[in-house]
């Protein structure tokens, strides 16, 4: 409840609009072995939303600062990837991205053509718009369906375009897709958390796990989907007792190894299928 209370505050000062505010200051009790990262971070995140949404990540990782079995190396990991998630690719990223490198170079680059899925372009909207095309989209059966989109600065209309969707910043924090990464986010933090305490030796496989989850389209769908998977068949069964796994660092490795860009994920349910088993007869013979 208090996570969600703290984001509706970032959403609602990101609304109103804070673009002069300043980046928030580093996060007390940081170590300098993480401080470039983290500055990173801020920097990112501030272009990528503003000040509050940058503040919001400071918040996150002041978790994880002075914790128990949280080494320099961990914290760095957990700043990198977090940052990275949080900066997640959408059609409003690619056109932010596609200004700067006209900005920065002073000519039009090259073209950028992304293939996006239809629910992809969907869930960029406010939930009271998008749910109701969400779900004629999926009684059509239209849901996968993939559209080739150019991202271009060659032409008038095309910066046009893109500063038109750039500004569409403001109102991210409202779509579907934010809603679902918040969600994301907080639970992959929520794992790690819980790695610290249930196995420690296993927090780094979890911090790593997010690496699963980047991009856009159909590679997106399909790491969330392994990210899921991965999660739920071994580390959250393990953390809850249920699972008798004493190695959830080498199941996890064993488990990403596996993973194919395969929409039924046949051989990666079948390895944590093996993994359990595994788990479950070491434990019977443990216990004769």
């Amino acid at each position: 409840m208090t996570s969600l209370v703290s984001s509706l505050r970032y959403l609602l000062a990101d609304v109103i609009g804070d673009d002069d505010a300043a980046p928030p200051f580093l996060p007390d009790g940081l170590p300098d072995s993480a401080a470039l990262i983290v500055s990173e971070g801020i920097n990112l995140l501030t272009h990528y939303q503003g000040p509050s949404y940058a503040q919001l990540y400071v918040d996150r990782l002041q978790r994880f600062i002075g914790t128990q079995h949280v080494t320099g190396r961990l914290l760095c990991e957990i700043a990198r990837l977090m940052a990275m998630r949080m900066s997640y690719e959408d059609s409003i990223r690619i056109a932010q991205l596609k200004l700067a490198e006209l900005d920065a170079a002073g000519v039009p680059s090259a073209d950028d053509i992304r293939k996006l899925r239809l629910d992809e372009l969907i869930e960029a909207l406010p939930a009271a718009a998008a749910n109701p095309v969400l779900d004629v989209v999926a009684r059509l059966g239209w849901t996968h369906k993939s559209l080739s989109i150019r991202f271009s600065t060659a032409s008038r209309w095309g910066r046009s375009r893109l500063k038109l969707e750039a500004s569409l910043r403001r109102w991210r924090l409202f779509s579907v897709r934010y809603a679902m990464e918040r969600v994301w986010v907080e639970r992959w933090l929520h794992m790690i958390a819980r790695s610290l305490v249930k196995q420690p030796k296993a927090a780094f496989a979890i911090v790593e796990t997010a690496t699963l989850v980047q991009g856009c389209g159909d590679p997106y769908r399909q790491g969330l989907a392994d990210w899921h998977a991965i999660i739920d068949g071994l580390a959250k069964p393990t953390f809850d007792g249920k699972l008798p796994l004493t190695d959830l660092a080498g199941a996890i490795a064993q488990a990403r190894a596996a993973a194919m860009p395969d929409p039924r994920q046949v051989a990666l349910k079948r390895t944590i299928a093996q993994i359990r088993a595994r788990a479950f007869g070491a434990s019977v013979d443990a216990a004769k």
